[in-house]
């Protein structure tokens, strides 16, 4: 029978040196006192002494070694640990890259296999190496992160615990040598380690560790079918209608979140589901900024049932307060509907409900005037048939009215009303069929000529006639307005589709928006303008209280007063147009314009200001770099000088021969390396300037490379020259030639697997000559090839033992 899947347990950390190794060792040590089969399938002790006691009193599942380019090394045995079968494996560094070669290319799908194959496995990874959260620590650290594990994969786990501890806790252990080697601490504390970054990533992992919390409630609730409300964590909903009254409500439901502490903010607007609804979309997207501006977040919901889709919502979030404003709808209405504040509350449950007043409360709900349904020359046209063209059909039938009976007139009268209805709507219907009722009444309905009616029964036919032709006319202008009220809305969907793609095209620059909005509109110029200082009771004929942001067409608005039709965006920004009056029913998609307008002229400005920042972040991160440079690289060969020079000068020890040479060799070693340095950082600064001259000269490569090997000092034995004496002269600058050569050639020797050399060969091909230097390192992944050629670039290693990172730049 096959084992079930095993359980995964993962210990996440903000930052190396938390202690996630120790704890899930230590995890280990108590599960193996309870007589669990627990083993090591790999954990990395990185020279930390107490991490190696805990290791070695626990057995240890062999590795498998991996050859890779000439180099061997050692990675998880996923067969061997399936083999032994323990309850319980201890897996460190889910995110680890495997050696190419391996059956699998990341740890965390070797821990997969293990999982499958029934064994629980006990892992840790960092915040940093979830695949979610990976751009956003390099923008904090300015250290690209490339071993990374799906999100998904940490979420799926039974269990993930934080081990957390203070960015303060943390450096001290870093600086008592209990993370990284000596020789490194410096650099780490002055760069991943600083106060800032550690702090910024323990928040990611304590709201990251939250999220998945929420995730396990919301699971949990929904398995054993819990509806009602868990008040674990305030959330704060507001309902938002698109009216004036919206401000005061975020800024009240902002409020009452912040005296919870944690408390989430949401604000939630419902649309009808027939798309009729009358909401402000500028007003509504000025809503959901603030909303945005104060921490919450925005949400549409469709609904039919406005109390009932809120309250859906407020309990899918699993809120705890429902901020809602006082109705808008005068007393007479509350007679035939208790409206959405009422019906919400009653239907609430454990939610709070806060009716908040405001200053539109009780003045009746805002009806937008409904537009005519028909043209205005259809319906003078239905007019003029209501008033000529039954004068005319009575005058037609009168000298027939002995052989024409009542019920026939009533159906002729009928047909002409129904007529007048299609060409001219509903109220030049209802004027041709009471015209109608009279004239039917004096000149067809004995008595004739007179307005009495003898037989009840034409009374009731009468009656009968007057009402279906009003209903007909009701509801041919009905269908009527619905057609042309689509028609509008299709215009009106087909222009915010144009817009939609305007923005996800990215074309975003307030030009384009603008000559967009006044092709739309026919509209002779369209200008953004932005107020100078504060708002002023007579600013909006004043320009001098204006400028313009942005504007396309002819002359543009100098101030709101100057325009044909205005949209207040905020207190700042008012969208202004020239060319004609605009009708009501387009304002709605002017207002949306402008929404978006305030959102380009923000993102243009943002993006101005992160090209300023630009150059200031890259000198920024040279000036770090220098520092470390000579917080480590200069100083060490400095002090190596320093010692071995006091050392030859103390009459303490009496220093023989071969010590006073070494001491020696050992300084001039030193101060090479110390000169090469300066000379790498001057020429370095020279070609930032762009000022470093050369001399181009003939130069011939088996002088240059003899003396380039010899330059390396005591790395020069690790080098092979292979140079034929038949290669044609050079044209270089024979000094930064030699100078390039020495850099790249250490370069690869330090990253170069011990007992391999690294070779350096010349040959001729057509016009040119090629200088190659091989080694047998780890290589340079593809996508970094362009940025070695960088200041400052060691592939995202901080550290600063191995160089400042100017060899190939």
């Amino acid at each position: 029978m096959d084992r079930a899947r095993g359980r995964l347990r993962v210990y996440l950390g903000a930052a190396p040196g938390v202690g996630k190794t120790f704890a899930m060792l230590d995890e280990g040590h108590r599960r193996l006192a309870r007589g669990t089969d627990v083993v090591v399938g790999l954990v990395e002790a990185h020279g930390r002494p107490r991490t190696a006691e805990l290791i070695a009193g626990m057995e240890v599942v062999p590795r498998r070694t991996v050859v890779h380019r000439g180099a061997a090394f050692t990675e998880l045995d996923v067969d061997a640990v399936i083999a032994r079968a323990p309850r319980v494996a201890l897996i460190d560094e889910l995110a680890h890259t495997n050696v190419p070669g391996s059956r699998n290319a990341k740890r965390w799908q070797d821990v997969e296999e293990i999982l499958d194959a029934g064994i629980d496995v006990i892992s840790t990874v960092n915040i940093q190496h979830l695949e979610s959260l990976n751009d956003v620590v390099q923008q904090i650290t300015e250290v690209p992160q490339r071993e990374t594990v799906p999100d998904e994969v940490v979420r799926r786990a039974d269990a993930v615990q934080l081990v957390d501890m203070p960015p303060d806790g943390l450096r001290r252990r870093m600086a008592h040598g209990n993370i990284y080697a000596p020789e490194k601490v410096d650099a780490a504390l002055s760069n991943y380690f600083r106060v800032g970054n550690l702090t910024a990533l323990r928040e990611l992992a304590l709201l990251w560790v939250a999220g998945k919390v929420d995730e396990q409630l919301d699971r949990y609730r929904a398995e054993h079918g819990i509806e009602g409300t868990w008040e674990a964590r305030e959330r704060v909903v507001v309902a938002l209608t698109g009216g004036p009254e919206g401000d005061t409500l975020i800024r009240r439901a902002a409020r009452i979140a912040a005296r919870s502490k944690g408390a989430d903010l949401l604000a939630v607007h419902v649309t009808l589901s027939d798309g009729l609804g009358g909401a402000d979309p500028a007003r509504l997207a000025r809503q959901r900024a603030l909303v945005e501006n104060l921490g919450g977040t925005y949400h549409q919901v469709v609904g039919e049932n406005v109390p009932r889709a809120l309250l859906d919502f407020a309990g899918g979030v699993n809120a705890t307060q429902l901020v809602l404003g006082a109705s808008r709808r005068g007393r007479f209405a509350h007679l035939f509907s208790r409206g959405v504040g009422l019906t919400a509350t009653a239907l609430s449950g454990a939610i709070d409900v806060h009716m908040i007043p405001h200053a539109e409360a009780g003045k009746g709900a805002r009806r937008i005037r409904p537009r005519a349904a028909l043209t205005r020359t259809r319906r003078r046209a239905g007019w003029a048939m209501a008033l000529l063209g039954i004068p005319v059909l009575t005058a037609a039938l009168v000298p027939f009215r002995a052989d024409l009976t009542l019920p026939s007139g009533i159906l002729l009268f009928l047909l002409m009303v129904i007529g007048v209805a299609l060409i001219g709507g509903m109220w030049p219907a209802v004027t041709a069929a009471v015209a109608g009722f009279l004239l039917l009444n004096y000149y067809f309905t004995p008595p004739f000529d007179r307005f009495t009616v003898s037989d009840p029964h034409n009374l009731l036919a009468l009656s009968v006639y007057v009402l279906v032709a009003v209903m007909v006319s009701a509801v041919v202008d009905l269908a009527a307005r619905r057609t042309r009220e689509a028609a509008r809305a299709g215009a009106d969907a087909e222009v915010l589709s144009t817009l939609a793609g305007h923005v996800l095209r990215g074309e975003s620059a307030l030009p384009s928006l603008l000559a967009r909005l006044r092709e739309t509109f026919t509209l002779t110029s369209v200008t953004l303008l932005e107020r100078i200082g504060e708002p002023a009771p007579d600013d909006q004929s004043d320009p001098e209280a204006w400028r313009i942001a942005a504007t396309s067409g002819g002359p543009p608005c100098t101030c709101p007063a100057a325009a044909d039709a205005d949209v207040v965006i905020d207190e700042r920004l008012v969208l202004a147009v020239r060319g004609r009056l605009l009708e009501a029913s387009d304002r709605r998609v002017l207002e949306a314009f402008a929404a978006e307008a305030a959102v380009a002229l923000r993102q243009e400005r943002l993006r101005r200001e992160a090209d300023l920042a630009g150059p200031l972040a890259e000198t920024d991160r040279m000036r770090t770099a220098l520092l470390a440079a000579v917080s480590h690289d200069l100083r060490t060969p400095l002090a190596s000088a320093r010692l071995a020079v006091e050392s030859l000068r103390g009459t303490e020890i009496e220093w023989s021969a071969e010590d006073r040479e070494e001491l020696l060799a050992t300084a001039d070693e030193s101060l090479l390396k110390l000169d090469r340095l300066v000379a790498n950082l001057l020429d370095m600064s020279r070609l930032q300037a762009g000022v470093l001259g050369l001399t181009l000269q003939p130069v011939a490569l088996e002088e240059v490379i003899p003396r380039s090997i010899d330059d390396l000092g005591p790395l020069r034995d690790r080098v092979e020259g292979e140079v034929s004496v038949d290669l044609p002269e050079v044209v270089a600058d024979s000094a930064l030639l030699e100078r390039i050569l020495v850099n790249v050639m250490s370069n690869a020797v330090r990253y170069s697997p011990a007992g391999k050399k690294v070779l350096i060969t010349a040959s001729r091909h057509g016009d040119h000559v090629e200088i190659r230097v091989v080694d047998r390192g780890p290589g340079i992944p593809a996508e970094a090839h362009d940025r070695v050629f960088l200041p400052f670039q060691r592939l995202g290693d901080r550290d600063n033992h191995t160089g400042v990172g100017l060899g190939l730049a």
